[in-house]
């Protein structure tokens, strides 16, 4: 059988980060215990972006956002993008859907409303944090 992939939206990975017992946490552990968390290039860029804004401090250092994105590049795959994809209400999710895609993933995790409303996508199950554990 093969690897179970996910695509975990910015939203949930930045939460992931910033708070360690949230439900964000909890379903970014258990994708990285099931399976293979899959990333692009524009991703990593916006995760990049969005863990540097100051407005954070307050949760956890520069020093331990850097160093979870850090360590989150070395276990994660990184996936080349083959499809252009133009189907959000907000253009600015596309990227996950495209990553999904080329990545070929089983999930995408998600608390976007924007993408939750898609579910499924060609194939892939769209769900929120809180839905990916429930599923055994």
């Amino acid at each position: 059988m093969s690897e179970i992939k996910f695509v975990l939206d910015s939203n949930v990975l930045v939460s992931a980060a910033l708070f360690k017992g949230s439900i964000a946490r909890q379903a970014f552990n258990k994708a990285t215990a099931d399976g293979q968390i899959v990333m692009s290039g524009p991703v990593v860029a916006e995760i990049q972006d969005v863990l540097g804004r100051s407005r954070f401090d307050k949760y956890l250092s520069t020093q331990l956002r850097t160093a979870f994105l850090t360590d989150l590049l070395k276990v994660v795959e990184i996936v080349e993008i083959t499809e252009a994809i133009s189907v959000c209400r907000d253009p600015k999710d596309d990227k996950f859907l495209e990553l999904a895609i080329s990545g070929q993933a089983n999930y995408i995790v998600s608390s976007d409303k924007d993408l939750l409303v898609l579910h499924p996508f060609q194939g892939i199950a769209i769900v929120t944090p809180a839905d990916f554990l429930a599923r055994q």
